[in-house]
C-alpha cells in the first residue's frame, strides 16, 4: 500500500501524463495530492487505492510528516533544475528517498537509533540515482550534481548537456561515487538495529544499488550512452554476500 502511494506520489511529476504540464499545473496537482493525504490521514477515502492505505495506517500507526516530506521533494522538482551544494542535493535526497525508509521502519520494526541510518541509506540509494541518470535528466533541463563539485572539478552546465566525457568529468564522477560509498559504509551499521528477518531485505537494497556505482566504474564513467545496471547473476552474488556479512557483523 506504501509503495502505490509513493509510486502515485511521484507519478505526478515523472509520469508521461504529466510531460508537457506548466509548473502551475504541476504545482496545482501536488496541492491536491497534499490535501488528498492529509484527508487519509484523516479517516477520509475517495477510492479503493485509498481505502488499502488507511486500513495500513490503521494497523500502523505512524505519523504524517515524512509522507508531506516526500510531496515537498516532488515540488523541488517543480521549481528546482539546479543544485548549488551538497547540501541542497541532500536535503532533495532526504525528501524523495530517506523518507521511503522512515516510512517502511514503521512496518518492520526499528529501534529508534536506527533512524540516522536510515537516513544516510536514503541519501545514498538517491545519490546513485542521480549518478546513473546524468544523461536522462539533462536531456529534460536538469543537472541534479552539484553546481560546487562542478566548479571544483572545472566543469560547467553546457558539459553535462554537451555529453563532454572528459578527464574532469570522469574525476567528478568518482568523487560523487566516493560520497556514496561512504554513505553506505556509514549506513550498514543501521542493519544490526533492524529486526532479524527484516535485515537481509535493507541490506540486499543496500548493496545491489551500491552495485550500480561499480557498473558506472566499469562503463567508464559513461553516464550518457550506457545505463548501468546490475545483472541478475551479480545480484545474487551481492545477496549471498549481504547475508554472509550480515551473520558476521551482527550475529
Amino acid at each position: 500500500a506504501i509503495y502505490v502511494w509513493c509510486r502515485r506520489t511521484d507519478e505526478l511529476m515523472d509520469s508521461a501524463e504529466a510531460q508537457g504540464r506548466s509548473t502551475d499545473e504541476l504545482s496545482a496537482r501536488l496541492d491536491a495530492w497534499e490535501a488528498r493525504t492529509r484527508d487519509l490521514f484523516a479517516g477520509q477515502v475517495r477510492d479503493g487505492l485509498d481505502r488499502v492505505m488507511a486500513d495500513t495506517l490503521e494497523r500502523y500507526p505512524q505519523p504524517i510528516q515524512p509522507y508531506l516530506d516526500m510531496i515537498e521533494g516532488q515540488r523541488m522538482d517543480v521549481v528546482k533544475h539546479r543544485y548549488a551544494d551538497f547540501a541542497e542535493l541532500e536535503l532533495y535526497c532526504y525528501r524523495v528517498a530517506s523518507v521511503v525508509g522512515l516510512i517502511s521502519m514503521q512496518i518492520i520494526g526499528h529501534d529508534d537509533a536506527a533512524i540516522d541510518y536510515a537516513v544516510k541509506l536514503g541519501v545514498a540509494l538517491q545519490l546513485t540515482n542521480i549518478l546513473r541518470d546524468v544523461g536522462e535528466d539533462a536531456a529534460r533541463g536538469r543537472i541534479y550534481l552539484p553546481q560546487a563539485d562542478l566548479r571544483h572539478f572545472e566543469l560547467c552546465d553546457d558539459d553535462i548537456f554537451q555529453h563532454k566525457q572528459s578527464v574532469q568529468f570522469k574525476l567528478l564522477m568518482r568523487y560523487e561515487m566516493d560520497r556514496a560509498h561512504a554513505l553506505y559504509d556509514e549506513a550498514w551499521q543501521g542493519i544490526g538495529l533492524l529486526p532479524r528477518d527484516s535485515r537481509l531485505a535493507i541490506a540486499a537494497a543496500a548493496v545491489i544499488y551500491r552495485g550500480i556505482l561499480d557498473s558506472i566504474q566499469h562503463n567508464a564513467y559513461d553516464v550518457f550512452q550506457r545505463r548501468a545496471f546490475v545483472p541478475l547473476s551479480r545480484k545474487l552474488l551481492l545477496l549471498w554476500q549481504a547475508k554472509q556479512r550480515i551473520a558476521q557483523d551482527f550475529s
